[in-house]
């Protein structure tokens, strides 16, 4: 992989995720830029993977190749105002982690039409296990494409869109589901609490049932996960028990609800901001 000058403008989750997946996988520590207003999580971000850290985004732009817009949407619009001084940016790639904001709308607050590539990771980035969805314009330049692919696979697996419009649909599906899954582990511990075992056994059986069942998804990708579920379900079983309560409760139609949910939340921050 190429090693260009990366500035991230923000320090907050996603910003600690691929920085230390990147850093994990020995991409130079030195070509790595944070810039955040409050010193905290720049602190930290230094003291954990050796990077360089500044208050000023103008200055972690004005020295960077790539620009990681890594700030909330509500923020967007000043952090790129204040971006938009810069005299220099017309050479640089800017790669947007941010939900719900579209390219248009960032050239726009960004004043001017710049190289600017869409992805949506998520927090298992920082394990190297990370689902990342990019989005990039026709006219963006192939080895911009790249560098933006190998830059985010640094992090875990990688899927082009052809629509900006999908960007949403990763969210749902990637970027926001752990969130899903940890919820689902959040219910089993409490039961498997109700049930008798300690806290930390409850815990244990369910986080080691839920990292087999992933590892067993990704060992057996010509297995549909329909398949992969039917192997465990045992005619009139204790499993079969379980998934048909789940099923006559709307178990299917409670996660697209969901997914959908997040998708119209998404669609709405871009009118929003």
């Amino acid at each position: 992989m190429q090693h260009r000058k990366i500035a991230f403008i923000g320090a907050g989750n996603m910003t600690r995720s691929i920085v230390s997946g990147l850093v994990n996988n020995a991409y130079p520590a030195h070509l790595i830029t944070a810039s955040n207003p409050s010193i905290g999580k720049l602190t930290a971000l230094q003291a954990d993977f050796a990077i360089n850290v500044t208050q000023d985004n103008k200055e972690a732009v004005d020295a960077a190749d790539v620009i990681v817009l890594a700030v909330k949407p509500q923020f967007m619009e000043k952090v790129c105002q204040d971006l938009a001084q810069v005299q220099n940016l017309n050479d640089k790639l800017f790669v947007s982690i941010a939900a719900g904001i579209t390219t248009p709308r960032l050239q726009k607050m960004l004043g001017g039409t710049y190289s600017i590539i869409r992805t949506m990771p998520n927090t298992p980035s920082a394990l190297g296990k990370g689902m990342t969805g990019l989005f990039a314009d026709i006219n963006i330049d192939k080895n911009d494409r790249q560098y933006a692919a190998d830059l985010m696979s640094q992090v875990g697996e990688i899927a082009w869109v052809e629509k900006e419009s999908m960007i949403d649909g990763v969210t749902a599906a990637a970027g926001s589901s752990p969130a899903y899954f940890y919820l689902f582990l959040e219910a089993m511990q409490k039961e498997a609490e109700q049930q008798g075992f300690d806290h930390a056994t409850a815990r244990l059986m369910v986080q080691q049932a839920m990292l087999g069942a992933a590892e067993m998804v990704c060992h057996n990708p010509h297995l549909e996960l329909s398949e992969l579920r039917t192997q465990v379900t045992s005619k009139g079983g204790t499993t079969a028990q379980a998934i048909e309560s789940l099923q006559q409760q709307g178990l299917e139609q409670v996660i697209a609800n969901a997914m959908q949910a997040a998708v119209k939340r998404a669609e709405e921050m871009a009118q929003q901001f």
